[in-house]
This record gives C-alpha cells, sequence and structure tokens, in this order.
C-alpha cells in the first residue's frame, strides 16, 4: 500500500521519466530522420519537466520581499526553461530544414537508404 502511496506521490517524475524513455527509444529504433527529430523534441520536453517540478514550492510565493511572507519560490528555473524551449524550437526548425535538404539531395529521409545511396555503409 506505502509502496502506491509512494508512485502517485511522485507521479509527476514516473511521467517524466517515460517521456525520456519514449523519446530516446523513438531515436534509437526509427530510422526516419523526422521521426528521430520528433523523438528528440519529447525528450527534450521531458527535461522541461525534470527541471519545472521542483521549481514551484507549495505555500510560495514570488520573491518580493514582504513581512507577511517567509516562504518564496525560486522563479530561475522557470526562466532558463523558457529560453530552453525558444533553443529547442530553433534547433528543431534547424534540424527540420537539414531534412528538407538532405531529402533534396538523396531522395528519401531514411538514413538506410541514405547509407545505401552514399555507399559508406
Amino acid at each position: 500500500m506505502q509502496a502506491v502511496q509512494g508512485f502517485l506521490d511522485h507521479y509527476n517524475y514516473v511521467v517524466t521519466i517515460f517521456l525520456m524513455v519514449a523519446g530516446l527509444y523513438i531515436v534509437i529504433a526509427r530510422g526516419n530522420m523526422v521521426k528521430k527529430l520528433i523523438g528528440l523534441s519529447i525528450f527534450q520536453t521531458s527535461v522541461y519537466l525534470l527541471y519545472i517540478e521542483p521549481g514551484k514550492i507549495l505555500g510560495g510565493t514570488a520573491p518580493i520581499i514582504d513581512p507577511a511572507f517567509t516562504v518564496y519560490s525560486n522563479p530561475l528555473p522557470h526562466v532558463l526553461i523558457l529560453t530552453a524551449i525558444v533553443v529547442g524550437v530553433a534547433t528543431l526548425a534547424l534540424g527540420l530544414a537539414l531534412v528538407v535538404r538532405i531529402h533534396e539531395a538523396y531522395g528519401t529521409i531514411e538514413e538506410d537508404e541514405i547509407f545505401e545511396k552514399d555507399g559508406d555503409t
């Protein structure tokens, strides 16, 4: 019974780990480059969640000095993750642009077919 309660108390970490494993599996198991980029995006989202989850303190307020409040939440993780999201979207856009260019050059976005056409296998 305690194991179930412990699981329910930390369900957010279970979801994060599931997303990490799913994203990593997609990157490793798929040969399609667009699917690999989606897997990287899912993995990246799980890392965002990992940093955001402990950033909010129950009962905490914004870090504005006031004698009425003694517990404050740290806004730094949220700011850093917002920046990471912007960088992640830009990186995903660059990856998709490279996939388009690879498709123009090789006529496919499957890794195995590209290796066969390139002759470097």
